[in-house]
Order: structure tokens, then C-alpha cells, then sequence
């Protein structure tokens, strides 16, 4: 015994990561699956592909060890992801609907215009925008055929990418969900720590579709010991971002984590305090351990690595991710090209579900290196809008040092570029897989092996830190050309 499994299941792939009892990494299995794209704003997953994802990275990452040395099993998740599946056979009734879809952008804004947001935002910390779950599940119940009868008749089950895992690994026998995946519902109540009666009316939700709801440090069951040769318990369960917090060891109040992967997504440690952004910011719970509920101001930004992917395979101008360094730094320093990547919209503080994206200030001498750079600037650009709402919001931001995590943290030139727009320093741990650490460490946390939050953060190690180099006016010029760049984009070019 000892040993920990922890499944990182991400937008683009799934990974599963088996750590030691000192949370070391000792093996690993990742496996991509396919984006699915049907229209314009549309992304859906194959829920059933990415369950074979999951089972195949673990039976990788378990591949010479005895299952009998695994103590517990931890999950994280991309988050607001809907699946719906059948309570009978588990079998999904439809591809499941990413949180970057925007189909539902109508309802949301047909919602608003009814007056609902500050009921929705007074109870869930959340904005009334399509990228999180409630509409997307109630699209589902409205548009495929039969689903409303089903679901009405308690034949069908909704979840988080989390409920569906654990609902797979034990077997059906476990319908549950973490207190950080059920904040991003849109369903549930933040202060009271329940799903909420008028919020499944708003949106008209069965009750009986829902997942029990229960610590991010808990029990989950245990897997179908046909799965792995032995029945395994799963005790930690944590939203992607909300693991990162926790694996970031972000315990204190005032501590700051980004994870940079396909969006990024920068979330504020503000304790047992809820504080309610007055720009745009979310409010949502950072982890929940012994029924205590931590909160944190969040600040998603939709498209980040996606900017670099969309370079190699929308453009075709790289073939790798890491070429975009050395892109970057040849670029014309005389240019000033802005890339506003709003894919599916804009994310935190302008909420914008209808812009799409747009380049700013092409010349003739404008290639492959200036683009480079832009898709990279723009990943530090919006991470200032973030921080820049975080500290409006919330004075305690002011001084806060961002711990950075997520496979464009490994990007010098990004981080630096980072740290030049915040005019503060970007700390880079020595273990930047926080995201399935932190899923590790609540599991290990729920069994016994692993220390307390203040003992784990004391462990915390730093790989290198990032001071602010730009001088004070190129700083200004730059941001100040990047917000018109963005003002235009909300405008009627990007309308």
C-alpha cells in the first residue's frame, strides 16, 4: 500500500499519473481524443471514447504494479463538460457538451433581458453565460428526442465529467460529485451548499438527474475490480482548476494559481469569505475538506494553448507548440500585432458569449513570427485583465505573487512576457503537474497517507521565478493597444 492513482481528465486527452506516498510521479499514461466541431460555436466530446481514454492511461500508468499498492484513487476534471446517460446501461444519450460550447447563448442572453442574473449570481457566484452547465443540460433535455419524458421518469442521470467517471469506475453504484464541480453547475447554492430549488426551476431540471454532492476529501466507492484486478477506492475528487489550486498548495487566503492549458483559468484564495466581484469576475468554491467550504474569485479565459494549437493545425505555420518561442523572439520588434483569440467568445470580466476573433495591426511584413508572438502576448494580456479585475475586487490581490502551472507554463518566453504585464513576479513550482498532484493529495489526504494542508504547503518547491523586466511606458503602451484591440473586437466588427 501507499501508492496514488490520480486521473487528470482535460479537454484535449486524458492522463493518469501514479504517485508515491510522498506524492512523487512514478509512472504516467496520456491519450488524446477528438474534438468534435459541428457548428459553428459547437464542441462536443464522445463521452464513451473518453472513458476508454481514462481506463487505458490508468492501466498504463498501473502497468507493472501490483493494484494491491494502490491506497486510493484521485480525480480531476475538465469542468461544466454535460454528460447525461442512462441509469439503466450508463450509455450516454448524446455527445457530451464541452464548456467552451456557446450554442446556448441565446438562452443565456434571453434569460438575462428576463432579469434572472442577479438571483443566478447571488446564489452561484456565477455569470449567466452558455460555458457552464445548466443550459447546456437543459439544451439536452429540450432537443434530444424523448430525454424530458426520461429524465422526468428518473431514467436518466446528469453529470459532470467527474459523476460520469465515477458512476463508470464503481459500476453504477455511486451518483456523486464534488463540491467544486457542483459550484460550476449553475445549480447549485455556494452559501448554502446544496442544489437549489429555484435555480433547477429557472432552468427546469429534474432533481432526480443529479449527483449527490460531497467533499473534495471523501469517499467516492470503489472501482469495479474488474477494471484494475482489484476493487480500489476513489477519495478525491476536485474540478481541474480547483485541483491545481490545491496542488499549487494555495491554502492561504490571498494566494493566487493560473493554470495555463487550453483556456486559462486564475483563481484567488479569499478563505471563508465569499467576496462578490463588481467586474465580471466568478465566485466559486476553491475546495471543500470537513465540510468547510473555501472560496475564491476565478477568472476564466477561454482560449490559451488553443491559441498555439489553432498556429499548427488551423494556420499550419508551426508544427510544434515549442516552436512558438523562438518565433516570438525573432519577431519584428517594430510591429504591433494583436491576436484577440475569441474562438467561442469572450470569457472574464467581458463575458461576451457573440465575438469572434480577430488580428489587429497586419502589414505587409507581418508572417508566421509576428503571429507567434501575438498568440503568446495575448495569453498575457488577458491574464492582466484577470488580475487587474482581482485586485479592483478585492484589496488583499494587491501584492498577491502568481504561482503558474499547466503545460504553457513551461514556455519562458510566456511567462516572462507574464510577469512583464503584471509588473510582478510569476513563480514556476518545481512540479508543475498541480492539476493531478492536487487530485493526489485529497485522495491521499481521505486515506490517511498524506500531511495536512499547512505540512503539504511547507513542501511546496520552487523551480524558478519570473521578475517584471518591461520598462513602465512599453508596458503601457502595449496593454493600452491591446485593450483597443479587444474594444474593437466587442464592437461591430466582432458582432
Amino acid at each position: 500500500m501507499g501508492k496514488l492513482l490520480a486521473i487528470d481528465q482535460g479537454t484535449t486527452s486524458s492522463r493518469t499519473i501514479l504517485f508515491d506516498q510522498a506524492l512523487r510521479p512514478l509512472a504516467t499514461g496520456q491519450q488524446e481524443f477528438q474534438q468534435n466541431f459541428p457548428r459553428s460555436g459547437w464542441v462536443e466530446h464522445d463521452a464513451d471514447e473518453i472513458w476508454a481514454s481514462v481506463i487505458a492511461t490508468c492501466k498504463t500508468a498501473l502497468s507493472g504494479v501490483d493494484p494491491a499498492s494502490v491506497a486510493a484513487i484521485g480525480i480531476t476534471n475538465q469542468r461544466e463538460t454535460v454528460v447525461v446517460w442512462s441509469r439503466k446501461t450508463g450509455a450516454p444519450i448524446c455527445p457530451a457538451i464541452v464548456w467552451q460550447d456557446r450554442r446556448t447563448a441565446e438562452i443565456c442572453d434571453r434569460l438575462k433581458a428576463d432579469g434572472h442574473e442577479t438571483m443566478v449570481t447571488q446564489k452561484t457566484g456565477l455569470v449567466l453565460d452558455p460555458y457552464f452547465s445548466a443550459t447546456k443540460l437543459g439544451w439536452i433535455l429540450d432537443h434530444v428526442e424523448g430525454a424530458r419524458s426520461k429524465a422526468l421518469a428518473s431514467e436518466l442521470l446528469f453529470g459532470t465529467i467527474d459523476s460520469f467517471l465515477i458512476w463508470r469506475l464503481t459500476a453504477g453504484q455511486v451518483h456523486a460529485t464534488d463540491a467544486t464541480n457542483a459550484s460550476r453547475t449553475m445549480l447549485y447554492n455556494i452559501s448554502d451548499g446544496c442544489w437549489d430549488d429555484d435555480l433547477l426551476c429557472l432552468f427546469n431540471i429534474p432533481r432526480a438527474m443529479l449527483p449527490e454532492v460531497r467533499d473534495c476529501s471523501a469517499d467516492f466507492g470503489h472501482t469495479d475490480a474488474a477494471l484494475f484486478g482489484r476493487s480500489i477506492p476513489i477519495r478525491g475528487v476536485a474540478g481541474d482548476q480547483q485541483a491545481a489550486t490545491v496542488g499549487q498548495a494555495c491554502f492561504v487566503s490571498g494566494m493566487m494559481k493560473a493554470t495555463y492549458g487550453t483556456g486559462c483559468f486564475a483563481l484567488l484564495n479569499t478563505g471563508s469569505e465569499r467576496v462578490n466581484s463588481r467586474n465580471k469576475l466568478l465566485t466559486t468554491i476553491a475546495y471543500q475538506i470537513d465540510g468547510e467550504a473555501t472560496y475564491a474569485l476565478e477568472g476564466s479565459i477561454f482560449v490559451a494553448g488553443s491559441a498555439v494549437q489553432w498556429l499548427r493545425d488551423g494556420l499550419g505555420i508551426i508544427d510544434d507548440a515549442a516552436q512558438t518561442q523562438a518565433l516570438a523572439e525573432s519577431a519584428d520588434p517594430e510591429q504591433s500585432v494583436y491576436l484577440v483569440p475569441a474562438f467561442t467568445g469572450l470569457g472574464a470580466p467581458y463575458w461576451d458569449a457573440q465575438c469572434r476573433g480577430a488580428i489587429y495591426g497586419l502589414t505587409r511584413g507581418t508572417g508566421p513570427k509576428e503571429l507567434a508572438r501575438a498568440a503568446l502576448e495575448s495569453v498575457a494580456f488577458q491574464t492582466r485583465d484577470l488580475i487587474e479585475a482581482m485586485r479592483a475586487d478585492w484589496s488583499a490581490a494587491t501584492d498577491t505573487v502568481l504561482r503558474v502551472d499547466g503545460g504553457m507554463a513551461a514556455s519562458d518566453w510566456t511567462m516572462q512576457a507574464i510577469a512583464d504585464q503584471l509588473a510582478a513576479p510569476v513563480d514556476r513550482p518545481l512540479v508543475t503537474e498541480t492539476t493531478a498532484l492536487g487530485a493526489a493529495y485529497l485522495a491521499g489526504l481521505a486515506v490517511g497517507l498524506c500531511p495536512s494542508p499547512d505540512e503539504f504547503a511547507r513542501k511546496w518547491a520552487l523551480e524558478r521565478r519570473f521578475e517584471p523586466q518591461m520598462e513602465d511606458g512599453r508596458r503601457a503602451s502595449s496593454y493600452a493597444g491591446w485593450k483597443d484591440a479587444v474594444g474593437r473586437t466587442l464592437g461591430p466588427i466582432g458582432s
